[in-house]
């Protein structure tokens, strides 16, 4: 530093010069300004989290279709169980009106059936009538299903009979069938009408 003397031999105070390695004022903000810049886009790197990449619209249709097909197989699922239900309610309920007709029409089953166990034989003329009309009956109704069957020997079944009387019966064990009075009739396998027998005592 050097020591200047002015023209009125008055010392001054010896100023510093700048130095040439420290940057000016405005150089300084600058630099400052830069710093900050590049930290905060550093943080910001750092507390950004690696993301998955989004779908490619090829897999996004992909997706739409699969769940569409998915939609697609449950609503037909749906619609077969309910075409077989309905299906089954519709056989029923027919099942249920057959039923009612042949329970009306089993008294006249049996009338015919009367008539031509006492025929006589002068009336074999009028007994082939009755049979002819006995056997085209009987065929309508085994051709909606409908079946008669004898229990003649069975053990005694409350299910599917109805007992009339009981008498005793040599060589039966107790509890068998050993008359019928009027048959029974099923409907695929459903008992319309129990038969009616008698029961050895």
């Amino acid at each position: 530093m050097a020591w200047l003397e002015s023209e009125e031999g008055v010392e001054e105070t010896p100023t510093a010069q700048p130095d040439p390695a420290e940057p000016a004022g405005e150089q300084e903000a600058e630099n400052e300004q830069k710093l900050e810049e590049a930290t905060e886009r550093s943080a910001g790197m750092e507390d950004e989290s690696p993301q998955s990449p989004d779908p490619s619209p090829q897999e996004q249709l992909q997706a739409e279709r699969d769940e569409y097909l998915a939609l697609a197989q449950r609503a037909q699922a749906d619609f077969e169980n309910y075409r077989k239900r309905a299906a089954k309610e519709v056989a029923a309920a027919g099942d249920r009106a057959k039923g009612g007709l042949v329970r009306e029409l089993l008294p006249v089953v049996d009338n015919l059936e009367r008539a031509l166990a006492s025929a006589e034989e002068s009336e074999q003329h009028l007994a082939e009538g009755v049979r002819l009309v006995h056997s085209e009956l009987v065929g309508v109704l085994q051709r909606n299903g409908i079946e008669s069957f004898d229990p003649t020997g069975e053990p005694f079944d409350p299910e599917v009979h109805e007992a009339l009387s009981t008498q005793p019966a040599d060589g039966a064990d107790p509890g068998t069938v050993v008359g019928v009075m009027e048959k029974g009739y099923k409907l695929n396998g459903t008992v319309l009408r129990p038969a009616r027998v008698v029961v050895s005592g």
